[in-house]
């Protein structure tokens, strides 16, 4: 039985799930703009925008739970230089999902993810 179990597992061990959302935190924070699946964007976009609310913050602490999570020295740097203070007068939602459709060879839907 699955009560109260409302993380998304994705059929993955735990230590798994952390890393694929930690890498694509970090493409999403270089490129801006990723594809993937509209459940795998849907769960990245609390772990972004938590990440952002860290930068947002920008004290020595948050910096330090962010580099814990995405562990990309570079990627971190961006994050708390270049893309949260953009967001600074913004309150959340600093990300959008788009529908892109399905994909061909198993029929998943498919979906872009960007920042705002």
């Amino acid at each position: 039985m699955r009560h109260n179990r409302d993380e998304k597992r994705f059929d993955r061990p735990s230590g798994h799930l952390r890393c694929m959302m930690a890498n694509m935190a970090n493409s999403l924070i270089v490129h801006g703009r990723i594809t993937t699946t509209t459940q795998k964007a849907k769960e990245l976009r609390k772990v972004v925008e938590r990440m952002i609310t860290l930068g947002k913050k920008g004290d020595t602490a948050s910096r330090r739970r962010a580099m814990a999570f995405m562990r990309r020295k570079e990627v971190v740097k961006r994050l708390f230089d270049d893309v949260a203070p953009k967001y600074h007068e913004r309150s959340g939602g600093y990300t959008r999902i788009i529908k892109k459709g399905t994909r061909p060879g198993d029929n998943a839907s498919m979906s872009f993810i960007e920042l705002v």
